[in-house]
């Protein structure tokens, strides 16, 4: 699959309020840990772990949240990788749009960790799989920007803020 970059007009029904939403990026070796979801007229894709941060929360806090409900463990949250803003296209009536500045950690779970899901998984979440880097081009990955980021994250592209990706 091509990255392809697909023309965005952040205005067009837009929710009034920014969220911060922190992602989990947990490797082992070669392979990413992602939940698979399908359904809402999507089919199959694949999305990083982790989701928005209440108020009150600090982004370790929400990540950790996220992923016992996610993929059934708390996470040891490593480093702040990337900052990005994303542009979400919303599955409500009427389609709307919510920006989120995403925040992405590297994450390490428990040596023993089976994947699987949480006890609240993702609206459209099916299971959690470990993934080879090297398939991600072939993959449907939401936000699919990051996928050159991801299949590379040992060479570093100079800067923690990736801008906008979609």
């Amino acid at each position: 699959m091509q990255n392809q970059r697909r023309p965005i007009d952040p205005v067009e029904n837009l929710l009034p309020v920014i969220r911060n939403a922190a992602r989990a990026l947990i490797f082992r070796g070669e392979r990413i840990l992602l939940l698979r979801k399908d359904g809402g007229g999507q089919g199959v894709r694949y999305a990083l772990p982790g989701g928005a941060q209440d108020p009150g929360e600090t982004l370790e806090q929400a990540l950790n949240r996220e992923c016992l409900e996610e993929i059934g463990t708390e996470v040891e949250v490593l480093d702040l990788l990337h900052v990005a803003d994303y542009f979400k296209p919303r599955d409500s009536v009427p389609p709307s749009t919510r920006h989120l500045v995403e925040f992405l950690f590297a994450c390490r779970v428990p040596g023993d960790y089976t994947p699987r899901n949480g006890h609240h998984p993702d609206k459209h979440q099916i299971q959690v799989e470990w993934i080879a880097r090297a398939d991600l081009d072939s993959l449907c990955l939401q936000p699919l920007s990051l996928v050159p980021y991801l299949v590379g994250m040992e060479r570093s592209h100079g800067g923690v803020y990736l801008g906008l990706i979609d």
